[in-house]
């Protein structure tokens, strides 16, 4: 009798198992069809050219001013010689500040990046669960990302608050 209760608990969780429903997306050849997603590119595209064509022109200038140096050194007193250095280095910390004030992970281009393309994502993520929820998926996953993410998941199918009262805490309910 137990063998047989116990054969009936397992057929009935792995038919569970087998019962949800899922799916894919190629976010990629989503995005790649929406104009406004190209658009965005491309204001992205220009905004980058044109601050690096800044960053080297300040390169380009740095050179010339230590080359000019370099020129004129023997000619210099010792008290013009500290002065065309100090504005050499300082003209060269401004233009590795600049850099960085664009082209760092918090910079400029990234915020940008963020501005014009969240909107766009989120609309993309937003459709995405509108379908899951009418076609009565569980979990979609995308494709085009090189590690399978998942990005809609039945909220039926989250165990964290689990995890966390396993180990011991309390989850918030107001997370959720």
């Amino acid at each position: 009798m137990k063998k047989y209760f116990l054969i009936c608990i397992l057929l009935f969780v792995s038919f569970g198992a087998f019962a949800q429903k899922f799916a894919y997306v190629d976010t990629e050849y989503i995005l790649k069809h929406l104009p406004d997603y190209k658009s965005s590119l491309n204001q992205l595209n220009v905004l980058s050219q044109q601050w690096q064509k800044q960053v080297d022109n300040n390169f380009v200038e740095i050179d010339k001013m230590y080359k000019a140096y370099q020129a004129d050194q023997v000619l210099l007193t010792e008290d013009m010689r500290k002065r065309r250095e100090n504005d050499i280095i300082e003209k060269e910390k401004q233009a590795k500040e600049f850099q960085r004030k664009i082209f760092a992970p918090e910079g400029e281009l990234f915020q940008a990046r963020t501005k014009l393309l969240s909107p766009i994502q989120n609309s993309v993520t937003k459709a995405v669960a509108e379908i899951a929820k009418a076609k009565l998926l569980d979990f979609i996953f995308d494709k085009s990302s090189e590690a399978t993410m998942m990005i809609y998941a039945s909220s039926a199918y989250d165990v964290s608050n689990d995890v966390i009262r396993k180990l011991g805490y309390k989850p918030e309910t107001t997370v959720k």
